[in-house]
């Protein structure tokens, strides 16, 4: 199975269209939230357009979606989604995922409430620095941000076979990879 992970998108819709196309072949994408809001923080993102994105998403079961700071009860108005769920445990390939948005605890805190999930993979997002690492036992990976990346350059990541990849979207390349 292959799956897609995204996080703070913030209604960018030429950010959010490429990661889509990127993740085309995915069977499931989460997305681990800020989904369409920019946010009182960030100004606004080149071509943002949230209403085109939430038109789009309201047409698609392809999303798995974690709340994130910016989201709101209007989002899943006009998505007709779910996008309330502060944490998930999903199960793929027979690993464990534990996916949260990240704005709430350290690093350290999500990766003990993994660890007692009997989790193998931790994600989260809302740093906008993307990190794919082992750290005690854990695969923790957060996809950076495809809208305003804090590290230099857009990102996302996906899951396949076992194996977590990073991939800068704006050289199209996998850039870090580990077996699960």
């Amino acid at each position: 199975m292959k799956i897609g992970i995204i996080s703070d998108t913030h209604g960018g819709l030429m950010d959010f269209s490429r990661a889509v196309e990127y993740l085309s072949e995915c069977e499931k994408i989460i997305h681990l939230g800020d989904v369409l809001n920019h946010g009182p923080r960030n100004g606004l993102p080149p071509y943002y357009d949230p209403k085109t994105i939430a038109a789009g998403l309201s047409k698609t079961n392809k999303f798995i979606y974690i709340q994130g700071n910016c989201d709101s009860e209007v989002d899943e108005m006009v998505t007709g989604k779910n996008i309330h769920e502060k944490e998930r445990l999903i199960e793929v390939d027979g690993f464990r995922i534990y996916a949260v948005h990240g704005h709430k605890g350290s690093e350290e805190e999500r990766i003990k409430k993994a660890k007692e999930l009997k989790a193998d993979i931790l994600l989260y997002g809302h740093t906008h620095i993307k990190k794919l690492e082992k750290i005690d036992g854990v695969l923790v990976c957060n996809p950076g941000s495809t809208t305003f990346p804090k590290d230099g350059s857009k990102s996302i990541a996906f899951y396949e076979d076992g194996v977590l990849n990073l991939v800068d979207l704006e050289q199209n390349e996998i850039i870090i990879s580990e077996e699960l």
